[in-house]
């Protein structure tokens, strides 16, 4: 897929996020021995897309993506992108703690099929928000694919205030949107008010985007969907119909699923969830490990009573 660009009556120009609706974020199925199950993987891909996924985010956190070799990394690309075939848009797990080190990885990684790039927020090192906007503008500025800002400060130990993301909209015509998972509903409403009208901002967690979506958020990032994409995506079609009452029903009858999936880690649970479906082998690469058994069999109770 190309690149949107469009140019506003101020002579500016700006792409148009293309990451709307409901996306995955692709989990890294692995063998009894550790190395990538590709065969699980070209599954699970199929079965989102047959399932009204409108994206893949790939090589991100639920992908475990810090546990897979450079090489690696590379070959789950170009898998990725062979299957896909230009199906879907893919958006690409690139950020870090040491902006130069992305912005080498914008330069000379092989984006061929990658249709933007995910950028979380320097963890670790706490910058200020001066930095923070310093860090996006020179990876914005690295590359020609549209970037979607990754705020999450419950892994990164730093918060994207909305005025330094609405900054960053507004100086970088490539940065198109943001993934916000902050978890306040407050954040996210600042985001949408101040924000100019080219730049939208993506759920980050799947308890509250029924909220967010209902706020002004036009899609998810999501982890759940790589199990039930069918009607998690029900649910936002539902929302963006204007239909709140419906929508909230599916809403309600994940509310179990989203604590559990997240009470032993990501993706841990979500592994957890799709083992009891058949999707794929309950491996996860260390330091990550599987949920407790309790926390599985409370999955699998919880996946029953949904009767899909």
């Amino acid at each position: 897929m190309g690149n949107n660009i469009t140019h506003l009556n101020s002579n500016r120009s700006y792409m148009q996020n293309i990451f709307r609706g409901l996306g995955i974020a692709l989990v890294t199925p692995f063998n009894e021995d550790g190395s990538i199950d590709y065969e699980s993987l070209s599954n699970i891909i199929e079965y989102q897309l047959s399932n009204d996924a409108d994206f893949l985010c790939i090589l991100a956190t639920t992908g475990e993506t810090p546990c897979l070799s450079s090489e690696e990394h590379y070959q789950v690309k170009q898998f990725i992108v062979k299957q896909v075939a230009g199906r879907v848009p893919l958006l690409m797990g690139c950020g870090g703690n040491n902006t130069a080190a992305v912005v080498e990885m914008c330069k000379t990684y092989d984006m061929s099929g990658i249709d933007g790039l995910l950028s979380v927020c320097p963890y670790y090192n706490k910058p200020s928000q001066e930095g923070l906007y310093q860090h996006f503008k020179t990876i914005a500025n690295a590359t020609k694919l549209p970037v979607v800002l990754y705020n999450v400060p419950g892994r990164t130990g730093i918060n994207l205030k909305p005025e330094t993301t609405c900054r960053l909209a507004n100086d970088c015509d490539n940065i198109v949107a943001i993934k916000e998972a902050s978890g306040s509903i407050e954040q996210v409403d600042e985001i949408i008010k101040l924000k100019p009208a080219d730049f939208e901002v993506l759920s980050g967690d799947d308890a509250i985007t029924f909220h967010m979506i209902a706020t002004g958020a036009v899609g998810v990032i999501s982890v759940i969907g790589n199990a039930l994409p069918k009607e998690f995506s029900r649910m936002i079609r539902l929302e963006f119909r204007g239909e709140f009452g419906a929508a909230q029903k599916v809403h309600h009858r994940f509310t179990d699923l989203y604590s559990l999936l997240f009470v032993d880690g990501n993706p841990a649970g979500v592994k957890a969830l799709m083992s009891e479906m058949g999707l794929l082998k309950n491996v996860l690469r260390l330091p990550l490990v599987p949920t407790r058994l309790t926390t599985r069999q409370k999955i699998a109770d919880v996946l029953k009573s949904l009767k899909l």
